[in-house]
């Protein structure tokens, strides 16, 4: 049999596949990444996490210079305009700088990129675009897609998936999101910002399903202040084009007399599915569970030899960085090092303002294990958010009522993103909450409210 052509083939360049290509080809692996789009980076550089964070951060300094939210601190701006193109303009700029220096690294690094798609010829072969490739170990890394709304038909002008309303050419009356989650909460906040009115349909009884129960309460609190149209426990049963814009039916997801919403553009955001479907996985001798995961082991190994999986497409948080740690891990198993990711500290956030940020345990997650103790310190009670007028949130520290050790760290902020390294940090090395407690911090910083948040833990906090 002919020899092989690397001894890795990354399938898929999002975060998880570019990077273990990276790793691999680092650590003295002759490889290659097969990826379809036109660039490099997936779904998060080119359609998602990017993208989104650009028009985020620009409508948010938008909406402060626009409403007059900054006169507080002696800024006074008059006429204040919005140029929409400008900003889309600024946002595919972020995505061509990051995914040209994807290229680039690959390049660096001797990564052939193989350009198009990639579908299993057998175990140990793949065809991209018509040549066949032959990979020691071949990697899965083709990341997830929009999971549709049966019934509803996206055409990416009135009905819009979280790709199209990135694109949105103007600015919608009326925005109606069916899905509270964490990305229809983003893109909605986006699009209120500069001025829509913003309405979320979630089916469940609160927004942000999955995270901790004081998070979901405070956030919907939050986004209702800020002007969001909140239906919670609510079904939608019909889309309809009208025009320009849509009717949406919707009912109680108990059952009920329905109602119908007049939108300008509706955005279907229920959640992602894995890519596994084109992939040809049968002819390698693999499938997949009933939610179309690659199961794998620790190793990050699938049941046939030679052929590895990571990130969206396995069980687990479909997030970025998770991709980017399984695959600097993958990398390693393959060249015979130990890659290791502790799955059950991957941090979580949601970039709207304030940010949402968690890793490990929520409180009733953690509860169902065992006895816990619980500490919580508001950011009005921090200096340094007082003096920002930024008082928005909380930090909570979830810990063993045995032990101490943290079991969890939620927090709502403007930096929640970014506070919660040091969680993560802290619970990776086995941290208990005496530990951060007795950690100095520096004042004034919202991150003194981690501090007091553990020192709560014990019922000791000082500025509360």
């Amino acid at each position: 049999m002919a020899d092989y052509d690397f001894d890795v083939l990354v399938i898929g360049a999002g975060p998880g596949g570019y990077v273990a290509a990276i790793r691999a080809a680092q650590l003295g692996l002759k490889t290659a990444c097969a990826e379809s789009r036109a660039t490099l980076g997936g779904t998060c550089l080119n359609v998602g996490c990017i993208p989104s964070k650009a028009l985020l951060h620009a409508s948010e300094l938008f909406e402060e210079a626009h409403t007059g939210a900054l006169a507080k601190f002696g800024v006074k701006i008059d006429g204040a305009a919005l140029d929409l193109d400008v900003m889309h303009g600024s946002r595919i700029d972020a995505v061509k700088g990051l995914t040209g220096g994807v290229e680039f690294l690959f390049k660096k690094n001797k990564v052939e990129w193989l350009k198009g798609h990639a579908t299993f010829v057998s175990a140990d072969t793949v065809d991209v675009a018509g040549r066949l490739v032959r990979a020691k170990n071949i990697v899965i890394a083709t990341g997830s897609s929009v999971t549709p709304l049966p019934g509803v038909e996206i055409d990416h002008e009135v009905v819009v998936d979280s790709t199209s309303a990135l694109e949105l050419p103007q600015v919608p009356g009326h925005l109606v999101v069916i899905g509270g989650g964490v990305i229809g909460l983003e893109l909605g906040s986006v699009w209120r910002r500069l001025g829509a009115k913003v309405t979320v349909v979630e089916y469940v009884d609160q927004i942000l399903p999955g995270m901790d129960g004081d998070v979901r309460k405070e956030a919907a609190k939050l986004f209702k202040k800020q002007g969001f149209d909140i239906k919670t426990s609510t079904k939608v049963t019909k889309v309809e084009r009208n025009g320009k814009g849509a009717i949406i039916t919707i009912e109680p997801a108990a059952g009920g007399a329905a109602q119908t919403i007049e939108a300008d553009v509706v955005l279907v955001s229920i959640g992602r599915r894995p890519n596994t479907d084109r992939l040809g996985l049968e002819k390698a001798g693999l499938d997949t569970n009933n939610r179309g995961q690659i199961e794998i082991d620790h190793d990050f190994a699938t049941k046939v030899p030679g052929i590895w999986a990571i990130g969206d497409v396995v069980p687990g948080p479909m997030l970025a960085h998770k991709a980017e740690d399984e695959g600097v891990a993958v990398a390693e198993n393959i060249a015979g090092l130990t890659g290791i990711v502790n799955h059950e500290v991957i941090p979580s956030v949601v970039y709207t303002r304030p940010e949402i940020a968690g890793v490990g345990l929520t409180e009733e997650q953690a509860k169902a294990k065992g006895e816990v103790k619980v500490g919580k310190f508001p950011f009005l009670a921090n200096s340094r958010a007082k003096a920002n007028h930024d008082t928005d949130g909380f930090v909570k520290v979830i810990a063993d009522a045995k032990t101490d050790r943290v079991l969890g760290v939620h927090i709502i902020s403007s930096v929640a993103g970014t506070m919660i390294a040091q969680a993560a940090q802290a619970m990776e090395f086995g941290a208990t909450s005496e530990d951060i407690a007795y950690t100095c911090h520096a004042h004034p910083t919202h991150s003194e409210a981690l501090k007091e948040a553990a020192m709560a833990v014990q019922g000791k906090p000082i500025h509360m």
